[in-house]
């Protein structure tokens, strides 16, 4: 396929969005193999500093994504969790950046729950417009680009387009975190009339309202942006949304600190989500 130049504008044209999505689905399957050759043979822990736990995989993705990226004819920057240390007033000055998650879900891959992904998200004035979440010891492929719609491939079979379904209030299925469920969540569920809880980790909570198989995911919690970018992409071209607790969208690169607001990820924006939060848990 023919790689168009970049457009005056520095706006992506969809042509040019497909050909790196082809060359993400690629790159996230090398990052996968990394993870999973450090997961078949085992592992040790360490704790950064912000007590979170990182892992020989984590680093051996990284190194392959933002290597992989930087080989692209497109020169954008990497933001990666693995290396925060940019600061804000070089960041700040970014249009166009890869904000990426090499090993989404640390705990479960310490868990050994296979509940664990490869983020990748092209980010642009703000807005996550490009993303592929890639699930290794599934071999699962969700992604998305702007106009594009959203997809789901199982290894190498046929993609599948998805979309968020209607939601139905006498029973809503409800994506929860399986390592960061807290009080806030029982406090929301029992808002509810009825539910399901299908607990889940790491981005794949968002992908599953993407694929129409829940209906909400209430993140009452504190969450990074290398979080959700590649999953917002996803729902939003599924037809949801990854909105703060007041409503509004989520955006990136917007402020010094990296971290989301609490939000909601749900596909059906005829229902007030946020009148079933417990007052006071939507404070950060």
């Amino acid at each position: 396929m023919r790689v168009e130049q970049p457009m005056p504008n520095n706006e992506l044209s969809r042509d040019q969005l497909i050909d790196l999505l082809e060359r993400l689905l690629l790159l996230s399957w090398e990052a996968g193999v990394r993870i999973l050759q450090v997961y078949d043979r085992g592992f040790s822990v360490e704790t950064k500093t912000d007590d979170s736990p990182v892992t020989e995989a984590d680093m051996a993705a990284h190194e392959v994504v933002v290597n992989g990226l930087q080989s692209l004819s497109q020169a954008y920057p990497v933001l990666s969790e693995e290396s925060v240390d940019i600061p804000v007033s070089a960041r700040s000055q970014w249009e166009t950046y890869w904000l990426v998650d090499p090993l989404d879900g640390t705990r479960e891959f310490i868990k050994r729950n296979g509940e664990f992904t490869v983020n990748i998200a092209l980010i642009h004035k703000h807005e996550a417009i490009l993303g592929v979440v890639y699930a290794p010891v599934a071999d699962r492929y969700y992604y998305a680009a702007r106009d594009c719609g959203a997809f789901k491939r199982e290894g190498d079979g046929a993609p599948q387009r998805i979309h968020c379904r209607k939601a139905d209030l006498k029973h809503a299925v409800v994506a929860g975190g399986r390592s960061h469920a807290g009080e806030q969540l029982q406090r929301f569920l029992q808002n509810l009339n009825s539910y399901t809880l299908k607990s889940m980790g790491s981005s794949l909570k968002s992908c599953l309202i993407a694929e129409g198989a829940a209906d909400i995911y209430p993140r009452l919690g504190l969450t990074s942006e290398w979080d959700t970018a590649a999953a917002q992409c996803i729902l939003e071209q599924a037809g949801g949304h990854i909105q703060n607790t007041h409503g509004e969208r989520i955006l990136y690169n917007t402020k010094e600190s990296l971290l989301n607001p609490f939000f909601l990820a749900f596909g059906d924006d005829s229902i007030n989500w946020s009148a079933f939060i417990a007052p006071g848990d939507d404070k950060e």
